[in-house]
């Protein structure tokens, strides 16, 4: 009767059970149509052409991006950095702890099984059982028994508890996202960076060549009385500035190299092989379609990342409030207690008990209320950091858009100024040896025209890097390594 008339109580509680605490209402983005920096052609004109304007549109989430430079050792780079980069497989082993926490908060919907088993053997003193002679001063006592513990979520405390968990597991997946989406840029910039230096690298040796070769026939028409020591000094010394850009070239290089050895989890020697053939810098895509505002911060992981956790921290604030409420127990046990082991799980021998009990401690109000005050204090931060991370992924992509733009019109002057010197150095060698020219004149040409090439060649390496910082700040074309939402969480 006892028994029937509690499971009638708790049922009727269990149908009037809420959950307390605000419900999550995500947060409205900003109503922006379109970025306020168009997107430009990304090719560099080889004709001086202005650039053009693309019709931005969503991209495609299926494009791996980097495959669109067509450059298998970057390919191959990346795919390595994928499987072994150890920033990666720190989130990655973020997510999988926070996954196994969900899962373990989710038995607390459950009760709480144990089991045990004693066997004792006790003696008596003669003081405690005076006149009881030594045998009957012994007790022997065997028990076994199953318990069962279970807390009655009626105010929601385990519901909110489980959605606190439920946001943080997919803020640990979106940011697993980020951190592959900041490697494979890191691994992509880093990699024509040091493409860019082999190239500067070669330019350097290229004119430090033809440098040397005027400096030669300086020295000819000096031994023959043509030409002044005044002019061998001056050309000893533009060769020697030439040369002295070497060493600094290679140390940049190696740095590199080493870079993205660490991007890809190995050892510099590993990669080294791969990476010491210099290859020119890749054509780049003609178009990058931007897509809307909207579309970018439903995509960024770090959005995403910040607007879970602002969820979890809304649900934590109804665990606090759920404070406020007496927390209910249901507790049960059976088993079998005998004073012979061969009497255990006989008729006679079980043991039951049945019970309900309720906590006390939302007596305590003035703590639960500072703890609630905490939750909603904490849910304010993560408002703030949700709406300024918001605002920094609109800022990096028009940033990284005005930058295409910019380095792509740049890389066009650049590229005209760097055939304009080459033409001005031969011109200015066919003059001197024609003797329309002093060597002055070849020397200012040469030292130009090196200036020229090499600014072009940094100017091409701004220009890729800038369009791999715009795939980066878009988070579009990322290869779908986030692990999915597992059964766990839902």
């Amino acid at each position: 009767m006892v028994i029937r008339t509690l499971t009638v109580a708790v049922a009727s509680v269990l149908l009037a059970a809420c959950t307390v605490g605000p419900d999550y209402v995500r947060p409205n983005l900003p109503a922006v149509d379109q970025f306020s920096n168009s997107v430009p052609s990304n090719g560099v004109p080889s004709n001086g052409a202005p650039p053009q304007t693309a019709q931005t549109a969503t991209p495609s989430v299926d494009v791996e991006f980097w495959r669109s430079f067509g450059d298998p050792v970057l390919e191959q780079l990346v795919d390595e950095a994928l499987l072994s980069n150890h920033d990666l497989r720190i989130a990655l082993a973020h997510y999988e702890q926070a996954n196994a926490l969900l899962r373990n908060s989710k038995y607390d919907r459950l009760p709480t099984l144990g089991a045990s088993a004693e066997a004792s053997d006790a003696r008596s003193s003669s003081d405690q059982m005076p006149g009881v002679d030594r045998p009957g001063r012994d007790n022997d006592q065997y028990s076994a028994g199953i318990s069962a513990l279970w807390e009655l979520d009626f105010f929601g405390r385990i519901r909110r508890s489980i959605e606190a968990q439920r946001a943080e597991t997919e803020a640990s997946a979106a940011d697993l996202a980020a951190a592959q989406v900041v490697l494979v840029g890191d691994v992509a910039e880093t990699y024509f960076r040091l493409r860019g230096l082999q190239e500067q690298l070669r330019i350097a040796q290229q004119n430090a060549d033809n440098q040397a070769q005027t400096l030669r026939l300086i020295n000819l028409r000096s031994s023959a009385g043509l030409s002044s020591s005044f002019e061998v000094d001056r050309a000893s010394t533009q060769l020697e500035n030439t040369r002295s850009r070497v060493p600094a070239l290679q140390s940049a290089i190696a740095v590199a190299t080493h870079r993205i050895a660490v991007l890809v989890g190995k050892t510099p020697e590993t990669v080294l092989a791969g990476l010491d053939t210099a290859t020119p810098l890749p054509s780049l895509p003609e178009t990058i379609a931007a897509g809307t505002p909207a579309d970018l911060l439903r995509r960024r992981p770090d959005v995403t990342a910040a607007e879970r956790r602002l969820g979890a921290a809304t649900a934590r604030i109804g665990v606090a409030t759920a404070d406020l409420f007496p927390r209910f127990t249901l507790g049960g046990l059976i088993g079998t207690q005998a004073l012979d082991a061969g009497a255990l799980f006989e008729r006679d021998s079980e043991t039951r008990l049945i019970s309900l009990g309720i906590d006390g401690s939302f007596l305590n109000v003035g703590r639960v209320r500072s703890r609630i005050a905490a939750a909603n204090a904490a849910t304010a931060a993560d408002l703030a950091a949700y709406e300024q991370t918001v605002l920094l992924a609109l800022e990096e992509t028009e940033n990284a858009l005005v930058r295409v733009s910019r380095s792509t019109e740049e890389n066009a002057h650049l590229e005209r100024a760097a055939a304009a010197g080459a033409r001005a150095t031969a011109t200015a060698r066919l003059r001197y040896d024609n003797g329309a020219i002093d060597v002055l004149d070849v020397l200012e040409a040469e030292r130009a025209s090196l200036q020229a090439e090499d600014e072009f060649a940094q100017g091409r390496v701004r220009n890729t890097v800038a369009v791999v910082s715009l795939y980066k700040a878009l988070a579009g074309g990322w290869p779908q390594y986030v692990p999915k939402e597992s059964t766990a969480s839902r």
